[in-house]
């Protein structure tokens, strides 16, 4: 009787085995998603296009990734507390025309002299613009209680409007200055390069490395995903909320501004149409590299390869010679699916 009974009860528990091994393998594809679909663009375009697995070209396409990785870094801190923030495209043009119009030099009428700040003072006064901009929506947000994305959309239209308002519409160009002035060297970030790494991408990776630590390595990063996870919880244990709040924002927009300036050091140019759906773009890398829009789950490894995803799936198809809006097709379709999987990813762990 009791042979009997272990071989019955013995396939179940095989089958049990199996089930959970399939789970296991289901969720590292589902979690690993960013990383495969970034192989497989890879693989895709190399097969298309001879000039795309080159060295050379690989650098190019990073280069025009750390343009929106930036914002997206930044995003990811916002999308982590439950927000979101739809001003990092309108701040990173106007970062871009700031730093274009202190290039141009500052009349002081009253005292009848053009100053021409050095580069550096440039830089740190654009971040310093972003950072205000930032700030405008954290206080928005954490003590006026504005709706997240009411508040953003607002400085979004304030913050392109000021930068149209600077440049009357128009373009600053040739912003690299005059040894004469005293203000050469703002296509430092655009054109240098570091052990052959362009200086832009290498600010992306010093950023990345400085935003993992702050998130796995300090008590900020504890705060952020305890009041992004559940914000009265947090708030009631001990966490100061609203200087979370207010905190994601401005550095979200000092990373804007950051890549304000690497845009804008690149074409030697400021526009104040630049960065035009940027925040959409750095909200789709975010939720591609796994994040969860409603805040608390998430990583800064994810969100990189979902930047070089949405990169080189736009670079790869501007080399093949694929139509501008089919690009346009292929990447918000990348974004829904994007969505979907995160829909089924969490929405398998609440359950």
């Amino acid at each position: 009787m009791t042979d009997r009974t272990q071989t019955l009860d013995t396939p179940p528990v095989v089958n049990k085995k199996k089930s959970d091994k399939q789970l296991n393998v289901a969720r590292l594809l589902l979690e690993g998603r960013a990383f495969i679909a970034l192989l497989v663009i890879i693989a895709t375009f190399s097969m298309l296009s001879p000039n795309y697995f080159t060295g050379a070209n690989f650098l190019t396409m990073a280069s025009h990734v750390a343009i929106f990785g930036l914002p997206a870094i930044g995003m990811l801190l916002v999308i982590l507390n439950g927000g979101i923030d739809l001003s990092v495209g309108s701040t990173l043009g106007l970062a871009g025309v700031m730093a274009g119009f202190m290039m141009q030099g500052i009349n002081l009428e009253a005292l009848g002299v053009v100053l021409y700040l050095p580069v550096w003072a440039v830089a740190i006064l654009t971040l310093v613009v972003g950072a205000l901009v930032g700030l405008v929506n954290g206080v928005l947000i954490a003590w006026f209680r504005v709706p997240a994305f009411v508040a953003t959309l607002g400085t979004m239209y304030v913050a392109r409007g000021i930068a149209l308002l600077i440049t009357n519409g128009l373009t600053y160009n040739k912003l690299s200055g005059s040894e004469a002035l005293g203000n050469t060297g703002f296509d430092w970030l655009g054109f240098n390069r570091i052990f052959n790494i362009p200086v832009g991408v290498l600010v992306l990776g010093v950023v990345a490395l400085a935003c993992g630590f702050l998130l796995s390595r300090s008590a900020f990063g504890r705060w952020l995903y305890a009041s992004g996870g559940n914000e009265r919880a947090a708030d009631l244990s001990g966490v100061p909320v609203k200087r979370i709040k207010i905190s994601v924002y401005v550095l979200s927009g000092v990373c804007a501004a950051l890549a304000g300036l690497v845009l804008s050091s690149q074409l030697t140019s400021a526009g104040p149409t630049a960065g035009t759906t940027y925040e959409l773009t750095a909200i789709a890398a975010v939720v591609i590299g796994g994040a969860a829009l409603t805040g608390g789950r998430g990583n800064v490894r994810g969100t990189l390869l979902g930047a070089f995803v949405i990169g080189f799936l736009s670079d790869g198809l501007v080399i093949i010679g694929v139509s501008a809006y089919w690009q346009t097709v292929f990447t918000g379709a990348v974004i829904v699916l994007a969505v979907l999987l995160n829909t089924l990813q969490y929405g398998r762990r609440a359950r």
